[in-house]
């Protein structure tokens, strides 16, 4: 089993999310976080004077998924994400070593 995590632009996250529920992957957390990478920001002007928002906003999505659909999912939020600018956003995989279904008790896939 993998954990998926991706940053994404916010305004891709409904895009994202439709991939994923027509590819039948249903399950998805998501958070509303701030940060900065290669993009290093934005210079906004307010009330005529300018600062700087070095911490911009973006959307984390994270997913459970067994081995066989990690690289299928991979590829669908690379595909949906994409505007080919710079903050498009990062995935990370991550193994995983179990998983608990706290409802039936159910672990591993069975749990996803």
């Amino acid at each position: 089993m993998k954990k998926i995590e991706a940053i994404i632009r916010g305004e891709k996250l409904n895009e994202v999310r439709k991939a994923l529920l027509e590819a039948d992957i249903p399950g998805i957390t998501v958070y509303e976080v701030r940060g900065k990478g290669n993009q290093k920001g934005l210079e906004l002007q307010f009330r005529g004077r300018p600062y700087n928002v070095d911490l911009l906003p973006k959307t984390k999505i994270e997913l459970m998924v067994s081995d066989n659909h990690t690289e299928k999912v991979v590829e669908l939020i690379k595909k949906t994400a994409y505007t080919g600018n710079v903050g498009d956003g990062k995935i990370m995989i991550l193994p995983m070593d179990d998983l608990i279904k706290i409802r039936t008790g159910e672990s591993g896939d069975y749990a996803i």
